[in-house]
């Protein structure tokens, strides 16, 4: 019951916060090892109740639940079943974030520290039809790498250990995002330097657990 008052009150928060609009997006929560929670199709978020929502196992069968799950529910078993550490996914269109997701334009450049430690880069998966099995190739070479992700001409996927951490980091993936793109309209935005990049991580490297193959992305300012 928890879970389910928890995954209500996300929907609920992500819509207040115009990260979805209509029925876009949903989300979902592991609540055991082999069997999730989800939010069901065609339902806009900010109408979400506890009722609604559906029970599957890791192979998309329906457990519990009258709704028809989200066509996007996919997306969430490729993460699940790719990271045993996952417990969470929210997956949502906000705005400057798919803006840069639609750009093709990945949140690589390492202009804020706290960014660079708390989200590392964040790339564009290549466009995939929504609802097939498309998505789920597009998104597999990263799922390991990062728990950020921005899917081109859609939208952004957040997952972590909670359904919190799922959450603050779609919120500071928008935020950046916004921050990104009035720097650029500003042409103020100026990265980091090789020096000052590698004296960061080491500062930091016993704190945040920073992917070495992002790094080196980071470091050459890749796209």
């Amino acid at each position: 019951m928890q879970r389910k008052k928890e995954l209500v009150e996300i929907c609920h928060r992500i819509h207040s916060k115009g990260f979805v609009s209509a029925t876009d997006g949903n989300v979902s929560v592991r609540l055991k090892r082999d069997r999730i929670l989800c939010t069901p199709s065609s339902l806009p978020k900010e109408k979400v109740k506890e009722n609604d929502l559906i029970v599957l196992n890791l192979d998309g069968k329906i457990i519990s639940g009258s709704r028809k799950p989200s066509t996007e529910i996919k997306m969430h078993l490729a993460i699940y079943n790719e990271r045993d550490d996952v417990n969470a996914v929210v997956h949502s269109h906000p705005v400057f974030a798919t803006a840069f997701a639609s750009s093709r334009i990945a949140l690589d450049a390492p202009f804020l520290p706290e960014v660079i430690l708390g989200l590392g880069v964040v790339p564009v998966c290549e466009y995939a039809t929504p609802s097939t099995d498309e998505v789920v190739k597009s998104i597999l070479p990263f799922i390991k790498k990062t728990n950020l992700l921005l899917l081109q001409n859609h939208g952004a996927v957040t997952y972590g250990k909670s359904l919190e951490e799922a959450y603050y980091l779609l919120e500071k993936l928008e935020h950046t995002a916004m921050i990104f793109t009035i720097a650029m309209n500003l042409k103020g935005a100026r990265p980091l330097s090789k020096k000052q990049l590698e004296y960061l991580y080491q500062v930091n490297e016993s704190t945040y657990k920073i992917n070495q193959d992002f790094k080196i992305k980071f470091k050459n300012g890749k796209r």
